[in-house]
């Protein structure tokens, strides 16, 4: 049961869910906020594919409110069918941040999603309109919702494609445990995403000092509201497996063959994004059309594990099953409680 939340018949809201308990990956969690005079964010959380973009969209007409994308894909210009970008009817229904904000061959970081993240949001909040922070890349939402302090030591590119070229030529398991050995707690983090471990050697070359010992966090500006999406692990998996069909149908393929056909040579990072990156082996010949797509939707369940590891660490998210009737109702009536709660404290 969540705490402080009643159903619009009066009825106890139900929060979760077959697929986390039955998996222990999610605990349900109270949404009684503390009195608070800082201005209230609804933040939207879940795994790829689970509906985040189409509940924002909702909320947003629902509560006269902006979107403020936290999803690393969206951040890329001329990426669009492979990172299942909203549409440009829905782009037009409701106006969103941070989408189409950098190059492929730019780099995306903490500090500089979440300043970006924190002046659209007070942008949004100046218009007295509300802002409902929404993605699927557990480290920009945690860092922006935790207010985490990131160094802003700047890229040494050299470094980076030394340790590129090892990991290209060795595998990263090596350079991993290298990072193990001087900040065991930024290794975990990690996980096996490579330019999260080259960032977090780089800045201990840089600084002498462990990345995990000099971050730090202070309390952000706002009051979040956070609600977590999920659904049945059999039916993701389902609908991984369909959109990655459909995009393929829809022409990623193509999408990628410009991308190339343009000038960008596939190292960019932009083509880490899920999607891009295993189709490069089959337009240069080394692999079949059948295997890349069997790899895209091997890549997208492992990196929908790799946001569960994130998301259950999180104890102050109230879960909904998106496969359960009356969900997106509940959820609603959630958020209503608590923005209603805020206008009478």
């Amino acid at each position: 049961m969540l705490a402080g939340a009643r159903s619009p018949d009066g009825g106890a809201l139900r929060v979760c869910l077959a697929q986390f308990t039955a998996h222990d990956q999610y605990r349900p969690a109270s949404m009684t906020l503390a009195p608070s005079e800082k201005p209230a964010v609804v933040a939207i959380y879940g795994c790829t594919g689970v509906g985040k973009t189409d509940f924002s969209i909702a909320l947003a007409q629902r509560l006269n409110g902006e979107v403020v994308n936290a999803d690393s894909r969206y951040l890329y210009r001329r990426l669009r069918i492979g990172v299942a970008k909203p549409t440009h009817e829905q782009l037009k229904s409701v106006r969103h941040h941070l989408i189409d904000v950098l190059d492929p061959g730019e780099r995306a970081y903490i500090p500089l999603v979440q300043q970006m993240a924190y002046e659209a949001i007070d942008d949004i909040l100046s218009r007295n309109r509300l802002p409902i922070l929404v993605g699927g890349t557990p480290l920009y939402m945690n860092a922006i919702t935790e207010g985490w302090n990131v160094p802003e030591v700047p890229p040494d590119f050299e470094f980076r494609k030394a340790l590129e070229a090892r990991i290209a030529r060795d595998g990263l398991e090596q350079v991993r445990n290298e990072l193990a050995a001087v900040d065991p707690v930024a290794a975990e983090r990690s996980g096996t995403n490579p330019r999260r471990v080259i960032r977090a050697l780089e800045i201990h070359a840089a600084t002498g000092r462990p990345m995990s010992a000099i971050e730090s966090k202070s309390e952000p500006p706002y009051q979040f509201i956070n609600i977590g999406l999920g659904r049945d692990r059999d039916l993701l998996r389902a609908e991984v497996a369909r959109r990655v069909d459909d995009q393929i149908a829809a022409g990623l393929v193509e999408e990628v063959r410009g991308l190339l056909e343009s000038g960008l040579t596939g190292a960019e990072p932009a083509f880490s994004a899920i999607g891009y990156r295993q189709l490069l082996p089959f337009l240069s010949g080394e692999i079949d059309l059948e295997s890349a797509i069997t790899q895209i939707k091997r890549d997208t369940n492992r990196y929908i594990r790799h946001q569960s590891t994130w998301l259950r660490r999180r104890t102050d998210i109230a879960w909904f099953d998106t496969g359960e009737p009356g969900w997106r109702e509940a959820a609603f009536a959630l958020i209503d409680s608590q923005l209603a709660q805020r206008k009478v404290s």
